[in-house]
């Protein structure tokens, strides 16, 4: 399995709690949003039982721990957490097994989660009370990756070539298609799994990727090879976004605050020390997956070019512009979900971080 499985899938709105972010199935239709999630208000007013301010909380991973949470990795190695008022951080990996994000929040197993918007949004709107307060990675990573001999280098190119695309991506691919004009007849769409072979084999001319995974993977196989975002075509979808629910942000505000204020130390020493994220995902927190270091660390460049952009340079990691927001949102009727960026979107609790700690820019 790759990162790929945690693609859009269908999502439809009465079957969001039982979907699999990382096999894309839908397990079962689910019933009404549950209530058990328990709320809890701020604690800065005392302490827990482990001394600390804000004491354990619990934060899941939108996929298996390899070098995509590599802030995480600094934020708990570096006790950035601790400094912040944390007890600990329970960084929950997901997996094949695990629930989505969403449900791990409405069921209250997760204090923050991170996710996707064409995620997060179908939950909200069947009636999850969340927000995305952030996003790691500014552009999402979903890619078209084609041989270098040859390539395609823009959604036009596609035009009459075999373009792999698995079940789960479908949705994703369409909004492509759309959002650039084409439609699903003026390309040839080859069903298929996640092993990236049959671009390499030259059975299809297109696959539908992660640009963090099979490019690079290919490459090092001595597949050379070319590919294009769709964020840079009409779709400039977030990814990595930082989930809460909204009793989050109306009680527990400076707890969050905390914890977003280790976030972004964290991800700037990622940003900054590609090699030492890789060592972390490969040797510390990843040991288990026996990941490849070399890769770990070309993944972890590439994953950069994600994370900071200019607009980062100007207001800080994490941040979303304005433009930004409705770009996603745009891109999110693309997908036939239709949701207002307020319903979405709260990205004020992480304007006050910075205006508090201009530093850490």
């Amino acid at each position: 399995m790759t990162p790929m499985q945690r693609s859009f899938g269908h999502l439809s709105r009465r079957s969001f709690l039982r979907y699999s972010a990382l096999t894309g199935a839908v397990l079962g239709g689910a019933g009404a949003l549950a209530a058990c999630g328990s709320d809890s208000s701020d604690s800065s007013g005392g302490s827990t039982p482990d001394g600390s301010r804000y004491g354990r909380v619990a934060v899941q991973l939108s996929w298996l721990k390899n070098i995509e949470f590599a802030g995480e990795y600094f934020a708990d190695s570096k006790g950035y957490f601790k400094e912040a008022g944390f007890g600990s951080v329970d960084l929950v990996a997901g997996g094949a097994a695990s629930t989505s994000v969403e449900a791990g929040l409405d069921t209250g197993k997760v204090w923050l989660g991170l996710s996707a918007p064409q995620t997060t949004a179908p939950a909200v709107l069947e009636g999850l009370p969340a927000k995305i307060v952030g996003t790691t990675y500014q552009k999402n990573p979903f890619a078209i990756v084609s041989s270098a001999a040859k390539p395609i280098r823009t959604p036009e190119d596609m035009k009459g070539r075999k373009i792999g695309v698995q079940d789960t991506n479908q949705l994703i691919f369409n909004a492509l298609l759309t959002a650039n004009g084409l439609k699903p007849s003026d390309v040839t769409i080859v069903p298929a799994q996640f092993d990236p072979t049959p671009l390499a084999s030259g059975e299809v001319d297109g696959w539908v990727s992660y640009v963090t995974n099979e490019p690079i993977t290919l490459a090092a196989k001595g597949f050379l090879n070319t590919h294009f975002l769709f964020a840079d075509f009409d779709l400039p979808l977030v990814a990595e976004t930082l989930t809460v629910k909204q009793s989050t942000i109306d009680k527990e505000r400076d707890k969050l605050k905390a914890f977003l204020v280790a976030e972004i130390k964290g991800w700037k020493d990622a940003v900054a020390a590609p090699a030492e994220a890789a060592r972390l995902a490969v040797e510390v927190y990843g040991k288990d997956q026996k990941l490849d270091l070399d890769e770990q660390t070309k993944e972890a460049a590439a994953q950069n070019e994600l994370v900071a952009s200019p607009d980062t340079a100007a207001n800080g990691l994490l941040t979303m512009t304005d433009t930004l927001i409705e770009q996603n949102i745009a891109a999110l009727r693309a997908a036939k979900i239709d949701i207002k960026a307020e319903q979405l979107f709260d990205l004020s609790v992480l304007r006050e971080v910075y205006a508090e700690n201009p530093d850490l820019k």
